[in-house]
């Protein structure tokens, strides 16, 4: 099991618990209306999905309460699956939605976005992080473009055969095998993502693709030096050539083990704000759609994981505190986030772009076949 498997598998009564705090952060009128009329999207979650029975009442109450259009969903684990068990991952997710067809709907195309919020569902946007599904092998996109993987990475925080991540040991930065799976990407209508990727692949990334290119999921270099923190060098280089920037919830915006706190958050994303501007930056949480579980019960089950990945070396620095920011810790946190942006003086247009306008424009732009 890895990371994201225990946080869909995380999901129980015990959230229940959880559902008060949805009161904790008051959102002002004017944010509720904006968050409800807004396209919304969140750059990374793990869905709360079971492929052998529906949902229950509680979590099927908190994913309603989201007020997400959609959001993008990783597949293939961190670099921990094959092609194979990937390809069957899909199937088993297909199968998952199928089971709570009312909730979650799955996104193939642009269009299914707004389909989606018209429809009172949440879109999943199937994704990758990871590059070892790949085996190596750029005809492999070809393969997961075909079940509608509409994002994917180059590695996950570890070297791959495609370039170097966050975590490698040197940085030997975009390979030749790496451009011709970019290029691929570009051809088939396939976002990169490169929120993983150290900065010498990331800056050899946006240059070589021929469409813009995501960050769905990290922090602001500057507000807090970390390996999965972005400089704003590169958030200008993704921005000048059209990307955007998720920010996350992760302890990496912080100092542990101290939880994040929701200033700490909003500083890394007016930051991303001021450095990238207002058309390239979006909301990329990176937790669980639902409330995480803070009992003594699963705090464990937590500690232990994190123990794990620290064991086989993929962690990054810091790992530990669970994955949320205090008073972001509820499935409506992206209008707690647009409440911050209407009160700090932001105009509504530029809480509507980060809300999911800027993600929406480059899924747009790159998923269309060139």
């Amino acid at each position: 099991m890895h990371r994201r498997q225990f946080l869909a598998g995380s999901v129980t009564a015990a959230a229940f618990a959880a559902l008060p705090s949805m009161a904790a952060e008051t959102i002002s009128p004017a944010a509720r209306r904006l968050y409800r009329d807004a396209i919304v999207i969140d750059g990374n979650l793990v869905a709360p999905l079971d492929p052998t029975a529906p949902l229950d009442a509680v979590t099927r109450a908190q994913v309603k309460a989201s007020g997400l259009s959609a959001f993008k969903m990783t597949l293939g684990g961190p670099g921990s699956q094959t092609k194979a068990e990937t390809t069957e991952e899909c199937g088993l997710i297909d199968k998952a939605i199928g089971l709570n067809s009312d909730l979650f709907t799955r996104v193939r195309k642009i269009g299914d976005i707004a389909a989606a919020k018209t429809g009172g569902k949440v879109g999943l946007i199937a994704s990758f992080e990871a590059g070892e599904m790949l085996e190596g092998q750029v005809e492999s996109i070809d393969h997961f473009r075909a079940l509608d993987v509409l994002v994917m990475g180059l590695s996950y925080n570890l070297t791959t055969p495609f370039g170097s991540g966050v975590m490698s040991k040197a940085a030997t930065g975009l390979t030749d095998l790496g451009r011709q799976a970019i290029d691929r990407m570009n051809r088939l209508g396939v976002t990169l993502d490169i929120s993983h990727s150290d900065e010498t692949t990331g800056f050899a990334a946006i240059e070589a693709s021929r469409r813009p290119v995501l960050v769905t999921h990290a922090g602001s270099g500057a507000i807090r030096p970390h390996p999965r923190n972005k400089s704003n060098r590169l958030m200008k280089a993704l921005a000048d050539r059209g990307g955007v920037i998720g920010i996350f919830d992760l302890s990496y915006i912080s100092v542990a083990p101290d939880q994040p706190s929701l200033a700490a958050y909003m500083a890394h994303l007016t930051h991303a704000l001021n450095t990238a501007g207002e058309d390239h930056v979006g909301i990329g949480s990176d937790t669980i759609l639902t409330p995480f579980d803070t009992s003594p019960e699963m705090m464990k089950m937590w500690d232990a994981e994190t123990a794990r990945r620290k064991a086989t070396g993929v962690a990054a620095p810091g790992e530990g505190p669970p994955p949320f920011v205090t008073g972001l810790n509820r499935s409506d946190r992206c209008a707690v986030i647009a409440d911050r942006l209407l009160k700090a003086g932001y105009p509504a247009r530029v809480a509507e772009k980060v809300l999911g306008a800027n993600f929406h424009r480059v899924f747009a732009e790159t998923w269309s076949p060139a």
